[in-house]
């Protein structure tokens, strides 16, 4: 739709013209006005506005740009492409490795398991859908950890039992394993999977007793991980180009 016909809300329509114009990137406030043809009092209350609702924000130049806000609402827009997918991938997973496998999401300080797929038989290591678990332990905090700002990391470390040189590590591999750490004798490896605009959205796992996946499971496991996690991150580039 061409925005500058209308929609007949003119305060949206307007809103919707300066969104339009940073697109392309950073502006000022002149370069705004000459973008949206608004006047310049009506430019600078409608992006400031926009700055309150985080929809825009302001480079180190004071220049106007897209706000964090838009990327939150396109992950959220994501997730049921993202859950649509996950369950044959994960299936396919369990039944290569024979472990137990799930999807993780990071919600605040918590992630939450929004998909699995289970061992039918013996041992299992059973994370339902909708459980909560801590981001202080396990290889699915890791890697949900790993790639976030340097701010955000650190303070994600603060009671954690593993360190900034295992994320470094799990930064440089792909992936990450814990043996014991969530849980005693559970072990588990995790890869990322990645948003459109390359940012980790959440994390592909598996998960079993250490008597069958052993002290290093990612030297038995861990292509298959990356494997898995990269099939999600190809489906929500393909969905986000279609």
């Amino acid at each position: 739709m061409d925005n500058r016909t209308g929609s007949g809300v003119g305060v949206l329509d307007k809103a919707s013209l300066v969104l339009s114009a940073l697109e392309s990137g950073p502006l000022t406030l002149a370069q705004l006005v000459n973008a949206t043809h608004l006047a310049r009092p009506t430019a600078h209350r409608l992006a400031v506005a926009l700055e309150f609702h985080r929809l825009v924000a302001r480079d180190m130049q004071g220049r106007f740009t897209l706000g964090p806000r838009l990327s939150e609402l396109a992950s959220a827009a994501g997730e049921d492409r993202l859950l649509a997918a996950a369950n044959p991938v994960l299936t396919a997973l369990r039944d290569h490795t024979g472990e137990s496998s799930q999807l993780y999401r990071r919600q605040n300080e918590q992630r939450v398991c929004v998909a699995s797929a289970d061992r039918s038989i013996g041992l299992r290591d059973s994370i339902p859908v909708g459980a909560t678990l801590s981001m202080l332990a396990g290889s699915g905090a890791q890697v949900l950890l790993a790639w976030e700002e340097p701010d955000k990391l650190h303070r994600g470390l603060h009671g954690a039992e593993f360190t900034a040189t295992i994320l470094s590590a799990v930064r440089r591999r792909g992936w990450a394993q814990s043996i014991g750490e969530r849980e005693p004798g559970v072990a588990s490896i995790s890869a990322p999977v990645r948003g459109p605009s390359g940012r980790v959205i959440a994390a592909v796992s598996i998960s079993g007793p250490v008597e069958r996946m052993g002290r290093q499971p990612g030297r038995q496991h861990a292509a298959a991980v990356v494997t898995a996690a990269n099939r999600l991150t190809e489906v929500l580039k393909r969905t986000d180009h279609s």
